[in-house]
């Protein structure tokens, strides 16, 4: 882990971008897991990225703590608790391969629905899709943070489309992955994934992450993120696409 100057590079980038989509650009955190793997183990990757993840949440609660949605926490948390349950037994029984063909499509098709949404493409839920969808959705969350650490997608598909007020979105994407964080402990523990070499490695990259997160907080409320997503999804859809070719090829 860490052991050339290209994964320090991808290490250092991820936890910049965790940072930033903690600190409310909601969504690009996705990116982080598929910049992480380029050079460094995937399942390891995931190890050392949980712990940061874990302590940039504090920072975003606390930021988006009196704007929050209450049915959003209320249908969706029950569904990531299911969906982080049913991917610890995926992740116990497959090859590190099928981990990364998993990071790379979640990428790609997240990266290439956003762009689709950027030219204008309809949203097919409307935004008062029943509330059992959006549990559902909630499982699919769960799945993809657990196996990668790539929650949003799933997650935005069903809240965006209710239009919630911007400090409301960000407050509420923050309280169910910090939950959706923690839950995911046990399961680390129980698949040994938590080594010394990965928690130390957390340790290091964890002043770089809070920088991050508390950047994300300000840079939020004073700039037009339009641009700056675009270039995240298009980043997403080539790191993406190269992933799930090194996975399954």
């Amino acid at each position: 882990m860490l052991d050339s100057s290209t994964a320090i590079a991808c290490a250092l980038l991820a936890v910049l971008i965790s940072g930033l989509s903690k600190g409310g650009f909601a969504g690009i955190g996705a990116l982080s897991m598929p910049i992480m793997v380029l050079a460094n183990p995937p399942v390891e990757s995931a190890a050392v990225l949980l712990p940061i993840l874990i302590v940039q949440d504090m920072v975003s609660v606390w930021s988006f703590r009196k704007t929050w949605d209450r049915t959003v926490l209320a249908v969706m948390i029950p569904g990531m608790t299911l969906g982080v349950v049913i991917g610890y037994f995926f992740a116990a029984r497959v090859a590190e391969s099928a981990v990364l063909a998993t990071v790379g499509g979640l990428s790609l098709l997240f990266g290439l629905h956003r762009l689709w949404q950027e030219r204008g493409g309809a949203i097919v839920l409307a935004s008062n899709s029943p509330k059992w969808l959006g549990t559902v959705f909630g499982v699919a969350s769960g799945f993809g943070s657990q196996i990668a650490h790539a929650g949003a997608p799933p997650f935005q598909m069903w809240v965006l489309p209710r239009k919630l007020p911007r400090d409301e979105l960000v407050g509420s994407n923050a309280i169910c992955f910090a939950y959706m964080n923690w839950i995911k402990v046990p399961a680390y523990i129980a698949l040994g994934q938590f080594t010394p070499s990965a928690l130390k490695t957390s340790l290091m990259l964890m002043p770089i992450a809070l920088a991050a997160t508390i950047g994300g907080v300000f840079l939020i409320r004073a700039i037009d993120a339009q641009k700056f997503y675009k270039i995240i999804y298009i980043l997403m859809v080539l790191i993406g696409a190269k992933l799930l070719w090194n996975g399954i090829f």
